[in-house]
């Protein structure tokens, strides 16, 4: 269950931030799902593979390394996905954090209900 709720929140957050910006757009819900969804997986084989091999870089640039590859994954999934469009480097960019804080506020408040 707490699966399901994690993924209907990312979802959400994706609507959100493609909402909020002028340069993203999500066809639906079911689409910012999906992206949502192609993101963490990106993340989480592709982005970690490249942080390992930059983990120098990275280490020395204070993480900003880390969220680059991040928003290079925002762009992969741009380009796997037809429903969900960024248009160019920057508005992914934005993206990214816009979609990190709408992370953030959903976890505060989680967090909150659970205590």
């Amino acid at each position: 269950m707490r699966l399901i709720i994690e993924i209907l929140l990312m979802g959400a957050a994706v609507a959100i931030a493609a909402y909020l910006l002028p340069g993203v757009s999500v066809a639906g819900f079911w689409s910012a799902i999906l992206a949502g969804i192609l993101i963490a997986l990106a993340n989480a084989t592709i982005g970690t593979i490249l942080r390992i091999f930059t983990f120098p870089i990275n280490f020395l640039t204070l993480g900003l390394v880390s969220f680059i590859i991040t928003v290079l994954m925002v762009l992969l999934v741009d380009e796997l996905m037809d429903d969900f469009n960024t248009q160019g480097f920057f508005s992914a960019l934005l993206f990214a954090i816009v979609l990190a804080l709408v992370q953030m506020i959903f976890s505060a408040f989680r967090s909150n209900k659970s205590s």
